[in-house]
């Protein structure tokens, strides 16, 4: 096969971005494949209001700091913009529109089938991202026809969502957000589920490095914390940034509990129907690996790969990045990526090790 590299990136957001600017930096061979048409394809698509949860000291990538205060919370734009300049400035080769349609071991390292061609690999390096599939719980499948069912992945505004009576699922902060775009909006907004916590703003605004460090070097898998908090976070979501449940009530939003069923096609919390007329899902994502055909690779409850620190030592030379808790609660974040990535290409490309996070 002529399309033969050392290394083949699956992926062309921050995770495989990051992952590029290592292999470059350590002189491996490498190209990235993405099925976006264009650099930030994943973001411009987003809902209109929003931004980023973390601010920009916290969301820069390796070897391109941002040219905004810090403090600032870039829009889902500037963002996709971001990752752009930070393609060109790395001059970093992505194949747009190749759409990887099967990975598979070969006696030579692994076969890639596309939809531009087939190639072939020493190594890989899956940078989808934990965005790839939205999921909706199984009670959706019984509610009313009538109810208009959204995830939160197709909402841009809230003229997507038809009716005055809106459900809102999911109490993380992308629920949060939309529950209270939505209720700007006039809708009667009611938000289904526990929140997940929230540190306070005040003592993000005063020790937001404090909070960064939490997340990167305290809720790690190398640390006791970091591996009982796992499950957990993967299971419940990350806590609520720049909003808070009482940000919800203020703007109108009604709470229910969690949806546990559904009567006569209505959704079901607290022992009661809700009559509404739409249904906002943001329930988050689950993995969609199905096109990887690796026996040896397994996936946990979510669908995610089992592969501690990215690695899979099951499969000699298949890595990830970007997955959620990878190695850190931040390990899908701008900000998070680029020491996974490093660490990943270090394996890699051992006789050429990276420093973790240099940049």
């Amino acid at each position: 096969m002529d399309d033969q590299h050392d290394v083949v990136v699956i992926g062309g957001g921050q995770a495989g971005l990051a992952a590029a600017y290592h292999l470059s930096r350590a002189g491996v061979d490498h190209v990235v494949l993405d099925a976006g048409a264009s650099p930030g394809d994943q973001w411009r698509r987003r809902w209109d209001s929003l931004r980023l949860f973390t601010p920009v000291q916290h969301s820069t990538m390796p070897g391109l700091p941002w040219e905004k205060p810090r403090g600032y919370f870039p829009t889902k734009d500037e963002v996709a913009d971001y990752l752009a300049r930070y393609r060109e400035v790395h001059g970093i080769a992505v194949r747009h529109g190749a759409r990887v349609t099967r990975l598979s071991r070969d006696a030579g390292g692994f076969a890639l089938e596309t939809s531009t061609g087939a190639l072939a690999a020493r190594s890989v390096v899956v940078a989808t991202g934990a965005t790839s599939l939205p999921h909706v719980p199984d009670v959706g499948a019984g509610l009313d026809p009538s109810i208009t069912q959204l995830h939160s992945d197709s909402y841009r505004s809230p003229a997507d969502v038809p009716g005055r009576r809106v459900l809102v699922v999911g109490f993380g902060t992308s629920g949060a957000e939309l529950a209270v775009d939505l209720a700007r909006a006039g809708r009667q907004v009611t938000i289904a589920g526990r929140p997940t916590p929230h540190p306070p703003d005040a003592l993000l605004a005063v020790a937001g490095g404090a909070w960064w460090v939490m997340i990167t070097k305290v809720l790690n898998r190398r640390t006791p914390l970091g591996r009982r908090v796992a499950p957990r976070a993967l299971a419940h979501g990350a806590p609520l940034i720049r909003i808070s449940a009482r940000d919800v009530a203020a703007a109108g939003v009604r709470r229910a509990g969690r949806i546990d069923g559904v009567d006569r096609g209505l959704p079901v919390a607290d022992g009661a129907p809700l009559d509404v007329d739409a249904v906002l899902w943001c329930t988050g994502y689950r993995g969609n690996l199905s096109w990887i055909d690796i026996p040896a690779l397994e996936r946990d409850a979510h669908g995610f790969p089992v592969a501690p620190f990215g690695l899979v030592p099951e499969a000699p030379g298949l890595s990830f990045v970007g997955m959620p808790f990878q190695t850190r609660l931040a390990s899908p974040l701008l900000g998070g990526v680029g020491e996974d990535a490093a660490s990943v290409v270090a394996a890699l490309a051992p006789a050429r090790a990276l420093v973790p996070g240099a940049g």
